[in-house]
């Protein structure tokens, strides 16, 4: 028998109404500085890698130390600004990225969890429609759509249980 109900922690409606707000709060603090690039431009500014980072962070170290090495034709303000909003905003996206695996991670145990339940209704219901109960003829019917017709490997489309 399959393992169920992997994770009974559910959000209480305060719970979920506090997240949602909090989310929007966050949408609405950082609506001045998304930007959303297309595709092209994407291409065109490309992304720093670990090593032009290590590099940026050099020529940042030059110039609070020897700052008369420093070219005169680098808006050395607005480097700083850029330099710390990046290292901001880098924080904000590792948090949010190990919040996104963590909610991840629980939405497929509560997947799990109704698929496995479903799957045991979808057996009663065969049950019942093999002793001629009014209605679960349709109802196993209607369900038998989503189950392939051959064994079948793919995770996509479940196998009928037998």
């Amino acid at each position: 028998m399959a393992l169920t109900n992997l994770n009974n922690t559910h959000l209480t409606a305060a719970q979920l109404t506090a997240a949602q707000t909090a989310l929007t709060s966050l949408e609405t603090a950082l609506a001045a500085i998304t930007v959303n690039l297309s595709p092209e431009d994407r291409q065109k500014y490309g992304s720093i890698n670990e090593q032009n980072k290590l590099l940026v962070n050099k020529v940042s170290d030059y110039r609070k130390n020897q700052p008369t090495l420093s070219a005169a034709e680098v808006d050395w303000a607005e480097f700083d600004r850029d330099l710390s909003s990046r290292q901001a905003y880098e924080g904000f996206i590792s948090r949010l990225e190990s919040l996104v695996a963590r909610l991840k991670s629980a939405k497929t145990l509560h997947d799990y969890d109704n698929y496995q339940a479903a799957l045991t209704d979808y057996a009663f219901t065969a049950y019942k429609a093999g002793a001629a109960a009014p209605g679960f003829e349709v109802k196993q019917n209607e369900l038998k759509q989503f189950f392939g017709k051959s064994l079948n490997t793919s995770e996509d489309t479940p196998k009928e249980p037998q």
